[in-house]
């Protein structure tokens, strides 16, 4: 069956439904962009009524939607014309028209999430808000296989067929797969950051990271938090050297793995589920080694001395701060007190590193053991194909 031609189904409306046709097309344009109605799906039907029409575009947004739903019906498109006239869309339009657009917005995400055609968050993709062509391609596609499931009446596990979708060779790809190009976007768009010095640091990485990072085993923490759960508790006395308190301290407030009971640390179910599993202790170590602080200033800061020290080079740190000083000074940071800026979050850094055997340091040298380094990579990586986020997201 040819797809429905949108002149054509307007030229029959103006004839049936003259009222009608100049919204529908006013509609259909916002709707297709100029694209063949058969690319169209749910979720473009979906957005256009429930965030695009009663956020920019003008006129009687209930009628359009009318207008629409007519115009698809005549081409054969029943499913989507019976959204343009469903409760749900007159209930939204009209609590943006009443409410105010923090209300609608809040109904059209409530409602969107319930018809299923939205990609969920995957273990190997969280979904930006603001998405580069290939990660909205790969959105698309995801949305058009969930619709597809959906309407064959297939029982469907949303997850798992996100994954495959994502994971699969695809012809039109060139073989290639959806995640695969998503995380080489999201790579690219990392190397680019601010700043001819940071890109220039950065650059190397690009290729190195689109692989995953090979766990290493966490001895330090493991044999913490087994002390702690053989023997219930710790007392807070114990482990007097500044390397094994600055670890039982990253334990309990950084991890939540330890929990202060009187005078005794008790580990927590936090604590329990990391030292049953080795993959999940080594993402949450190496995602704390970049977690954002108070200010994006920390955060730059240790990302470019992660970055320098990767490779395990032996570095002073008065050397390590100037280069990072440098690096964060290139992308647009202008520190108050220069090397002073710098000195808390690559202090704070090396401390972690050091307490959990990643690193040596003292106030002579910094250098990454083995395992260090593929921890700096593992927590640049996830930092590098972190999902993209609108700055006041919550």
């Amino acid at each position: 069956m040819s797809a429905p031609d949108v002149t054509a189904l307007l030229a029959e409306l103006e004839r049936s439904e003259p009222d009608l046709a100049d919204d529908a097309r006013t509609a259909v344009e916002w709707l297709t962009g100029g694209e063949p109605l058969e690319t169209v799906t749910q979720l473009d039907v979906c957005e256009f009524l429930w965030y695009t029409l009663p956020l920019k575009v003008g006129g009687d947004h209930e009628r359009l939607a009318r207008a629409l739903g007519r115009l698809l019906q005549l081409g054969g498109l029943e499913r989507y014309a019976a959204l343009c006239a469903s409760p749900t869309t007159t209930q939204i339009l009209r609590t943006y028209q009443r409410d105010g657009e923090d209300a609608g917005t809040a109904a059209y995400q409530e409602a969107l999430e319930a018809t299923g055609v939205l990609p969920p968050d995957v273990p190997d993709l969280q979904w930006s808000m603001i998405m580069g062509p290939e990660e909205l391609g790969a959105h698309v596609a995801c949305s058009a296989a969930l619709e597809l499931a959906i309407v064959a009446g297939d029982p469907i596990d949303r997850k798992a067929l996100t994954t495959r979708w994502l994971t699969e060779p695809r012809t039109e790809l060139g073989g290639d797969n959806w995640l695969h190009r998503v995380h080489g976007e999201r790579l690219n768009r990392w190397v680019l950051g601010r700043g001819p010095a940071r890109r220039e640091l950065a650059q190397p990485f690009e290729v190195r990271l689109h692989a995953p990072v090979t766990p290493q085993p966490l001895p330090a923490l493991q044999g913490l938090l087994s002390l702690a759960a053989s023997e219930e508790s710790l007392p807070l006395r114990l482990a007097p050297s500044p390397a094994a308190l600055r670890l039982r301290e990253l334990a309990e407030h950084e991890l939540g793995a330890l929990t202060r009971r009187g005078a005794r640390l008790t580990i927590t179910e936090r604590g329990r589920a990391l030292l049953d599993s080795s993959e999940a202790m080594w993402e949450a170590v190496t995602r704390l080694l970049l977690a954002k602080g108070e200010h994006e200033f920390e955060a730059s800061a240790r990302e470019a001395a992660l970055m320098l020290l990767a490779d395990g080079v032996l570095m002073s740190p008065a050397e390590l701060r100037e280069k990072v000083a440098e690096v964060v000074g290139g992308e647009g940071w202008h520190p108050t007190t220069g090397l002073d800026d710098v000195s808390a979050p690559v202090s704070d850094l090396v401390g972690q590193l050091t307490a959990l055997d990643l690193a040596f340091g003292d106030e002579l040298a910094v250098r990454l053991t083995r395992p260090g380094q593929f921890a700096a990579m593992a927590a640049l990586r996830a930092h590098a194909l972190r999902p993209r986020q609108y700055v006041n997201a919550g």
